[in-house]
């Protein structure tokens, strides 16, 4: 299996093999008011979880992995792991929120902007009809998961009665106040999306399908922004010749 992070909770792996598996476990803790916390997995965060301890922290502590971009899927399977499939975060917040609405369990949006909020909103409602929106909240400019405003979140996501999150704070700032929170509502579910409330309200343009076939949408996305994303993704193509070696590694222990 590989390991992508040691942490003291254990190591980071992915823990969930598609998206089939991901939504009936999500359903069963939803309809037992059983809290959870989701975090998908790319190239991105695993640079970032060797870099910050309370990323590793955060991150061995979420009772779901998925895998978040091609070379995830790529090293799992080079690694011995066959059976993990593809399942980025955007594309799970329909079919999650649906679970919501055919349950009756309310729904809050926090990251993002106002505007955006708003805009996802209502996107979400025109293509769900009934589902219970009850909390969309913005965090201030500078936001800090271990900080103040992040306790009064919370404490605004507990009386709102919302019992699922998604969470659009970006890597690291989301998967770590995922576990603060899920430590205060432990009924509640966390769902840490990065850009995917964006998507929805059209505040971000996602790459097209033919894109994402391919596996470029990591060039679509640093081309249309290079000046923000261009180090971050030349740190991630640094890193897949270490994590090439990893994985084989591991695939020779798996064998032996």
């Amino acid at each position: 299996m590989m390991t992508w992070a040691d942490t003291e909770a254990g190591p980071v792996t992915v823990t969930v093999t598609d998206e089939a598996a991901l939504l009936s476990d999500l359903a069963l803790r939803l309809e037992a008011n059983r809290g959870f916390t989701v975090a998908t997995i790319n190239l991105d965060h695993v640079v970032k979880l060797g870099r910050d301890r309370a990323f590793r922290e955060a991150y061995g502590r979420m009772s779901h992995v998925t895998a978040d971009g091609h070379p995830i899927v790529w090293l799992s399977r080079l690694a011995g792991q066959g059976d993990v499939a593809l399942v980025p975060g955007s594309e799970v917040i329909e079919p999650v929120a649906r679970l919501a609405m055919d349950r009756g369990v309310p729904v809050a949006f926090f990251g993002a902007t106002e505007a955006s909020l708003e805009a996802a909103a209502a996107a979400m409602r025109a293509k769900i009809p009934g589902i219970d929106i009850v909390l969309t909240l913005a965090p201030p400019m500078g936001f800090d998961p271990a900080g103040p405003a992040a306790g009064e979140a919370i404490e605004a996501i507990g009386a709102s009665g919302a019992r699922l999150v998604f969470l659009a704070l970006g890597a690291p700032k989301q998967e770590i106040f995922a576990v603060r929170a899920a430590d205060a509502l432990p009924d509640a579910g966390f769902l840490s999306i990065g850009a995917g409330l964006d998507f929805i309200s059209g505040a971000q343009t996602r790459a097209p399908g033919w894109v994402r076939a391919i596996a470029a949408e990591w060039l679509w996305r640093m081309l249309s922004n290079p000046g923000r994303l261009a180090a971050r993704y030349g740190a991630c193509i640094l890193a897949m010749p270490g994590l090439t070696l990893r994985a084989l590694r591991a695939r020779g222990r798996a064998g032996a």
